[in-house]
């Protein structure tokens, strides 16, 4: 009965953050992972430890493929220098910086590079809940620093194991390597996968079917990437973002409507899960030290935070006029970011999922026999960084409105230029539509209005206080309204048993279609 109660307290723990970040302004990742803290505390739940390959091989690659879908790739490519240098050299400053401070408080090379190596990557699921806040450009290069940087720190983390251990042997060679395999074999095996989802789905017209090949796509390059030994988390980034550019033209409308809700809801979970996770890992290590007392692990974990947190901002404050030092070109020169904004990337180094899959699958033991030196401390530590990293985004609100983000309104422009164009190619195409259909002359005239009518509407929602958006908004509450009629009285039919479930069933169907449609024209208001 054990998994049922932590299912049950995962969904009541889910709802009651849920509502108290929604009325107090708390990340809700923070008090997920209080609960996990608190968790801790009862002796029949304090044992539910998941093993860090469940982590790395079922969580990771559906929170990381859904990321990389909902991820700008025009944007990727924009800032690409950027992306490349802060997961892959900011990424080895850390770990380095990390493991001399951890050798300096007195724990060996080894060990001390394996934490390092564990804390250097950032968090996507975590740098997700600062999408509505912040300018475009600054979410996409955040995520996909988090996505990518993701490989460097586990091939830097194989290393360090490996040497620990006494499995690897480190040479210039092979350390490149096993670098190039990484990324290569990574994003080839992705781009494998994702081309043969493409072939597969392409030729369905089942939306369940389509949705469970979805599904199974980012396990199928995890587990190819991994069975070559070379980045599972790149392979599903790489699958990930091809796919992003080919689905939107195999999968139907049924389709999207099926698995959208879905993949939103599961992601919602399984992030939460990892946070709670964390929270009770924090509380199980603190319970376990035993290599050091719990001062000098506190003191050992709070040294440890200032270098992941020291060396995200100094990197922040120097790196972009080093690069404007080299690049002067007028294209550079207007993609630059003020110091004041740059607060925001610099205060959004959260670590999470990969950090504490990767400490929690230490090994407990050297090739020869002896335990793995300061094991403990390593757990210890590491949670204790990812939940003060966390804490920063206590102080997130205060940053962006120190920051003075400029006003971004591309999103909202360039949604207003893709109605008005598709709108205008269905006009020009009513015509000859209608005759290669048969179509008489009645409905082409209706459609004609509709279209005409959802054109002036579009072109007319940037002016503020338009009579035509408030008749559009006033249409909207009223459709809604008299939507609620009809269900009732389809209600009151079954009740008098006048109509089956199944037809009820059916019209409701029918009725939430078109009230989510109207829902949804008020929420992109």
């Amino acid at each position: 009965m054990l998994g049922l109660e932590m299912v049950v307290l995962l969904g009541v723990a889910l709802v009651v953050c849920g509502a108290l970040a929604r009325r107090y302004p708390i990340a809700p990742a923070i008090l997920l992972v209080l609960v996990g803290v608190l968790v801790g505390f009862v002796p029949r739940l304090r044992h539910a430890q998941l093993p860090p390959e469940v982590v790395l091989l079922l969580f990771l690659p559906a929170l990381l493929y859904w990321e990389s879908l909902t991820t700008s790739l025009r944007e990727i490519r924009k800032n690409l220098r950027v992306v490349v240098l802060t997961s892959t050299v900011l990424v080895v400053a850390t770990a380095g910086a990390v493991a001399a401070v951890a050798h300096a408080l007195g724990m060996p090379w080894g060990p001390a590079w394996v934490l390092g190596a564990a804390l250097a990557p950032t968090d996507a699921t975590a740098v997700g809940v600062l999408a509505r806040d912040l300018p475009r450009r600054t979410v996409t290069v955040l995520r996909a620093e988090s996505l990518v940087n993701d490989g460097t720190a586990l091939v830097l983390y194989g290393l360090a194991v490996g040497v620990t251990v006494g499995e690897e042997h480190l040479t210039p060679l092979h350390v490149s390597w096993l670098l190039v395999l990484a990324y290569g074999g990574g994003v080839l095996a992705g781009g494998l996968v994702g081309l043969l989802s493409w072939q597969v789905r392409r030729r369905m017209d089942d939306p369940m079917l389509e949705s469970i090949a979805m599904l199974v796509t980012p396990f199928a390059a995890f587990l190819l990437a991994d069975a070559i030994d070379a980045s599972g988390v790149l392979a599903v980034v790489s699958c990930g973002l091809f796919m992003s550019q080919v689905t939107p033209r195999i999968t139907g409308a049924a389709t999207r409507q099926l698995v959208l809700p879905f993949w939103s809801l599961s992601t919602t979970v399984l992030s939460s899960a990892l946070f709670v996770l964390i929270g009770l890992s924090a509380q199980s290590a603190l319970r376990g030290l035993s290599s050091t007392s719990l001062r000098e692990a506190l003191v050992d974990t709070l040294a440890v935070t200032a270098v992941v947190i020291g060396v995200r901002w100094a990197w922040t404050y120097t790196t972009p006029y080093l690069i404007r030092l080299v690049d002067r070109r007028p294209a550079q020169r207007l993609r630059r970011v003020g110091a004041r904004q740059r607060t925001v990337s610099a205060t959004a180094g959260f670590r999470g999922a990969v950090s504490l899959a990767a400490v929690l699958a230490v090994p407990h033991t050297l090739d020869s026999g002896a335990p793995f030196p300061e094991r403990d401390l390593i757990v210890l530590v590491a949670c204790g960084v990812i939940v003060l990293s966390l804490l920063q985004a206590l102080l997130l609100p205060a940053i962006v409105r120190f920051a003075r983000l400029p006003a971004d309104n591309s999103v909202a422009e360039e949604t207003q230029l893709a109605e008005l164009s598709t709108l205008d190619a269905a006009i020009d195409a009513i015509d000859d539509t209608a005759a290669e259909l048969g179509v008489g002359a009645p409905v082409v005239d209706r459609v004609r209005h509709e279209l005409g009518k959802q054109r002036a509407l579009v072109a007319a929602s940037g002016e503020d206080g338009d009579p035509v958006v408030r008749h559009d908004d006033q249409y909207t509450s009223l459709s809604l309204a008299l939507i609620g009629r009809r269900r009732e009285a389809l209600l009151v039919l079954r009740d008098e048993q006048q109509i089956d479930d199944i037809v009820l069933r059916r019209v409701q169907a029918r009725l939430d279609i078109e009230e989510v449609r109207f829902s949804r024209e008020i929420a992109t208001d």
